[in-house]
């Protein structure tokens, strides 16, 4: 009964804040509760869904490069600036602290409730964005900001 309270203020708190992503996966996580024998495919999706999550957002990322939208050039160019440089680091970082975040969570779980609860707050409170690869974009739009550069 108390995952059940629990998701249902998250899906409030989520509609509330007009996040749809969240207020989605809440609906999503309540109607497998409610579907029969679903809690099984859990422990898989509590396992693989951020590797599924990634795939997709890689994909995503990927798709300019198909249509040509970005092309080597653009990516010559983008190592001719500072910012550019900046966004390799900054997606390096991302890449290493997530590594050693998927570790923490493994080695201590209790931490996954309080970075769930810190997502889900800065997600609805200060409309944020629950994706990790996006870190990095943003990562590197604050220090390139801070320092007064672009990619322009």
């Amino acid at each position: 009964m108390q995952s059940w309270l629990f998701l249902a203020l998250v899906l409030v708190v989520a509609a509330i804040g007009k996040n749809m992503s969240l207020v989605i996966a809440s609906v999503v996580v309540m109607a497998l509760k409610l579907i029969p024998y679903t809690r099984q495919w859990f422990p898989v999706i509590q396992a693989k869904g951020i590797n599924w999550g990634v795939t997709i957002i890689s994909i995503a990322i990927l798709i300019p490069i198909a249509t040509g939208q970005i092309t080597f050039k653009d990516l010559w160019q983008a190592f001719r600036m500072p910012a550019g440089w900046i966004a390799v680091a900054c997606g390096i970082l991302v890449a290493v602290l997530s590594k050693y975040g998927v570790n923490q969570l493994a080695a201590v779980p209790q931490v996954t409730v309080a970075l769930v609860f810190g997502t889900i707050l800065g997600v609805v409170f200060l409309k944020g964005v629950a994706a990790g690869p996006v870190i990095a974009s943003g990562m590197t739009y604050v220090i390139i900001s801070l320092l007064g550069l672009s990619f322009h």
